[in-house]
């Protein structure tokens, strides 16, 4: 059960939007939601991005329609926290889901996402919508933590990550990778469960077909609920290793089985676009589009590129949290590029703006509403700053165009190792994106005052039970 301040502001919610404003239209008063994020895409993994031989023409379309941000950030550099931060708009080390001992939850994990957490599809359903989570949920994978207990009508997908439960025997994944760009293991040696609600109805799950078979869900889902609001949640499995794909998209692009698989979830963005166009939805629902964090590095061609930016997964330097972030929303997002700051974070305070949605009083927030920006009514992002939590410590802090690293870590498998500095390192990451020139003996004064943000920033940090060592 959630507590009682979680039920109170679902209610509030919906009795805000019953009595809602007589002359506003429905559509514009109660968008859909379309958020599809993916598992370990880095930062120059798209063509819109720069990549030169990924071909990823629909999200090129709707970045081209939409709002390509440039400085968009996830909620931490590995699978759980990011999600947590993603779905209750706080930085995970408030609600448990970060860890010193152990960086995600696994098979054997007794913990989850609290339930006095409130999430996006609580509110949202509060307010009337369908709500449906599809693909990867990572959140724990007992019954008091799966979707359907923290606001989600409908689940389709895997509990954890599509590596995890691998059969003994499994031959390194890692060395035959690096052999070999095409390498797909056999999807039996992975022997992850598929869920539909809360029954596992397939084990192993077949991998190969299982981005394709999250994308028609996600259509099934929005054709059945066209007439009420909606928000789905499509969580991919890629480009998370094991890398697999389809027999369509197998051997089809020049980046190897990785280009493969983000290939084809280009094509299902494609299909989800196509579709709401075709129910005449595209100018009611606001997509999306987005990762957990920065590439998987240790597996060369198998892993994914930050582009120009610093390392990848795991590590608080750019290139483990910078991700690509599209929102598309014909005739209501201001085409064009957005260079200000955004992240998952926002996106909780961002939707229940647009769905005139209250927001929670009894928590700390730490998003921001996007919805300004995303409007054309506002040039300058709301955010100026990010904090760079690995695990239970705050690396970095980033304000403006500055970042100070307090501590810095490589990705997980390649280093360098752990480091504390006496002096921050500082980085204009607005001038050196790639974070190759520290600039702090020349600037002293900001350095104290990135200091001072982050003292006050950890200060507004309470202890609770941390649910990934349970």
């Amino acid at each position: 059960m959630k507590r009682t301040t979680g039920r109170v502001w679902l209610a509030v919610a919906g009795l805000v939007l019953a009595i809602g404003a007589p002359n506003r239209s429905p559509a514009a008063e109660r968008p859909n939601f379309v958020v599809i994020f993916c598992d370990d895409l880095g930062y120059g993994d798209l063509g819109c991005y720069g990549h030169p031989t990924i071909r990823t023409p629909h999200l090129d379309q709707m970045a081209a329609e939409g709002q390509k941000w440039t400085s968009f950030y996830c909620g931490a550099p590995v699978c759980t926290p990011s999600r947590a931060a993603l779905l209750t708009g706080r930085v995970p080390v408030r609600s448990g889901m970060m860890s010193d001992r152990r960086r995600v939850l696994f098979p054997d994990s007794k913990g989850g996402l609290p339930a006095e957490e409130v999430t996006i599809a609580e509110l949202l359903k509060g307010a009337g919508y369908a709500t449906a989570a599809i693909g990867k949920w990572h959140l724990g994978h007992l019954p008091p933590y799966l979707p359907t207990a923290h606001g989600f009508d409908y689940y389709y997908g895997i509990p954890y990550s599509n590596d995890m439960d691998a059969r003994k025997g499994f031959p390194n994944y890692r060395q035959r990778a690096l052999m070999d760009p095409h390498y797909m293991a056999p999807f039996q040696q992975f022997n992850v469960p598929l869920l539909d609600g809360t029954s596992i109805i397939e084990r192993p799950v077949d991998q190969r077909t299982i981005t394709r078979r999250y994308v028609a869900r996600a259509i099934d889902f929005i054709r059945k609920h066209r007439h009420q609001p909606f928000f789905v949640y499509l969580a991919h499995n890629m480009p998370h290793i094991p890398l697999f794909a389809s027999k369509q998209f197998f051997g089809r692009s020049k980046r190897g089985l990785y280009g493969d698989a983000v290939e084809e979830i280009d094509a299902g963005v494609g299909a989800i676009l196509q579709t709401l166009q075709e129910l005449g939805l595209a100018e009611q629902t606001l997509v999306v589009f987005t990762s957990d964090n920065g590439p998987w590095l240790p597996f060369g061609t198998h892993g994914g590129s930050a582009g120009l930016l610093r390392n990848g997964k795991g590590t608080t330097y750019e290139g483990g949290m910078r991700v690509p972030g599209i929102f598309w929303w014909p005739g209501h997002v201001r085409p064009g590029i957005q260079t200000g700051m955004g992240s998952v974070l926002d996106l909780l305070p961002t939707f229940c703006s647009l769905a005139g949605v209250p927001l929670p009083k009894d928590r700390v927030l730490d998003g921001y509403d996007l919805s300004p920006v995303l409007l054309g009514k506002m040039d300058k992002s709301p955010r100026d700053r990010v904090f760079y939590w690995r695990q239970e410590e705050l690396y970095a802090v980033r304000v403006g165009a500055w970042k100070a690293h307090f501590i810095t870590q490589g990705s997980y498998g390649i280093g360098p190792r752990r480091e504390v500095h006496e002096i921050p390192e500082l980085y204009n990451v607005e001038v050196d994106p790639g974070e190759n020139f520290d600039v702090a003996p020349r600037h002293p004064d900001i350095v104290r005052r990135l200091t001072r943000v982050a003292e006050e920033h950890k200060a507004s940090i309470k202890p609770v039970p941390n649910q990934l060592e349970r």
